[in-house]
């Protein structure tokens, strides 16, 4: 068997274990999709603590009976390229991928290929028969883009406007705060406090937990707790 062969079987392989696992667990998913700048200038402490971070944070998601069972997160990675560095699939058998930083901030690419993603995601949920709440799409970056933003933020206005999207715009160090927003569907972004990573992601899961234990389609207000990673 050739190697392409070998890899289009793996790939067959792998959708039908998850239409498996979208078949046995009827309960309705939180797909989640970060989206994070790897660029050079994320190297040392910083990329450090985002790894450091991320690993937490699906620790916590799965020590949460309920959360494990109902979120599905996946990861874009944008610095050389913009890359699926983990697909959706059950919490419980993904492996956090370890982040490397290196060149430059094609942000507008790496936000498309997220709403790409999420809306697959959704279409796979309803030929399953799967409920699901909004899609969330988590954004960090330190920098600037080097590409344009022009149709990401159409989309992404477009889908928090009808409620298909739930946009957390995140600003590191130095990172424009203005232009994040543009790509955060009318939520301002909020500038990280120095590299407390680990304090946003547990404040994330924590969100993850609340939405989780409500029904789809329900309002539900975010946790407290802003002020112990944001500066506001």
């Amino acid at each position: 068997m050739n190697f392409e062969a070998f890899e289009n079987r793996k790939i067959k392989e792998e959708f039908m274990l998850d239409q498996e696992e979208l078949f046995e667990n009827p309960d309705p998913r939180i797909p989640i999709c970060l989206a994070l700048d790897v660029s050079s200038s994320m190297r040392g402490e910083p990329i450090t603590e985002l790894q450091e971070g991320i690993e937490s944070f699906f620790s916590a998601i799965r020590s949460d009976e309920i959360a494990s069972s109902s979120a599905e997160i996946s990861i874009i990675t944008f610095g050389v390229d913009v890359e699926i560095a983990l697909d959706f699939r059950s919490i419980e058998k993904q492996i956090v991928p370890k982040l490397e930083a290196r060149g430059l901030t094609p942000m507008g690419e790496a936000v498309e290929t997220a709403l790409d993603l999420l809306e697959a995601r959704k279409s796979e949920y309803r030929n399953a028969g799967v409920d699901y709440y909004q899609p969330w799409l988590v954004l960090m970056s330190d920098g600037y883009p080097t590409d344009s933003i022009d149709e990401a933020a159409r989309r992404t206005a477009d889908l928090a406007q009808k409620r298909k999207l739930t946009i957390f715009p995140i600003a590191i160090g130095k990172a424009d705060t203005d232009i994040l927003s543009r790509l955060g569907g009318g939520r301002k972004a909020l500038r990280l406090k120095g590299l407390e990573f680990d304090k946003f992601f547990e404040w994330l899961s924590r969100s993850v937990s609340r939405v989780s234990q409500s029904t789809p389609g329900e309002k539900v207000s975010l946790p407290e707790g802003l002020e112990s990673w944001a500066e506001l």
